[in-house]
């Protein structure tokens, strides 16, 4: 079974960053959705649920990538390979 790889701080700290930048947008997003094209008044079509969606799609991507890495078991038969 492959190894598990720890994460490196970079990569911990790239993928808060992407967080943090994921919920202000989002927030200003929903917020101009709301106050700045009347949503609380009258209904308005949600678009900034695509945007969230999408956005959440790659962050969930960033995650994985960074918490779930296992070593490839066939990188070192691959290295041996092309040396030759």
């Amino acid at each position: 079974m492959p190894n598990r790889i720890a994460p490196t701080s970079k990569a911990k700290s790239t993928f808060v960053l992407h967080l943090v930048v994921f919920l202000i947008a989002n927030a200003a997003l929903w917020a101009y959705w709301y106050y700045g094209q009347g949503a609380n008044e009258k209904w308005v079509y949600p678009w900034a649920i695509w945007i969230t969606a999408a956005w959440a799609l790659s962050l969930i991507g960033h995650w994985a990538a960074v918490y779930t890495s296992y070593e490839d078991a066939g990188n070192e038969d691959y290295i041996r390979q092309t040396q030759k």
